[in-house]
């Protein structure tokens, strides 16, 4: 059992796949990550961007072994070809990311994202981007695509205020 977070501008105590846009980073689905750090910040932003002062933080207990016992799960370990290649799908609509229930890696957050929207642009080839991203440690994201998971093996704990600006 593992414990993750989820940084929303409200309380996601009924968490569903089905609500979120497709074309993000691993695709449609619910996302969480065991920093919690990175969840606040998260929480931060979407608060900012709906013009709110304070974001919420849900927390959840996963369990993670069980449930990539039984469903399909694909684990990014690397900013490397391969992921490079699922983001620029998913960010352009693809569907790629229907072939896992859960899927974990990286994420192309403020530090790598321009190098993933210069690439897909055509601003610089593949062997550019995959040198500018190998200075980087990836970060940390689950994306569950299948409700089924969440309604077997993501518990609800309770959830917590963030400021999202500073007085």
């Amino acid at each position: 059992m593992i414990q993750v977070y989820h940084g929303s501008n409200m309380v996601v105590d009924s968490p569903l796949v089905s609500a979120g846009r497709r074309s993000l980073d691993f695709g449609l689905g619910f996302y969480v990550t065991i920093i919690q750090s990175q969840s606040e910040a998260f929480a931060k932003n979407r608060a900012r961007y709906y013009s709110q002062t304070e974001g919420t933080v849900s927390e959840y207990t996963f369990e993670f072994d069980e449930a990539i016992k039984t469903f399909l799960y694909h684990k990014f370990n690397h900013y490397d070809r391969e992921w490079l290649h699922f983001i620029v799908s998913n960010r352009q609509g693809g569907d790629e990311w229907r072939k896992w229930d859960i899927i974990e890696g990286g994420i192309a957050n403020d530090r790598v994202i321009d190098t993933v929207e210069n690439y897909i642009a055509g601003l610089i080839d593949e062997v550019t981007a995959l040198g500018l991203l190998a200075q980087h440690q990836p970060n940390h994201q689950i994306c569950i695509t299948n409700q089924e998971v969440i309604d077997k093996y993501l518990h609800y704990v309770g959830n917590y205020q963030v400021k999202a600006y500073v007085e």
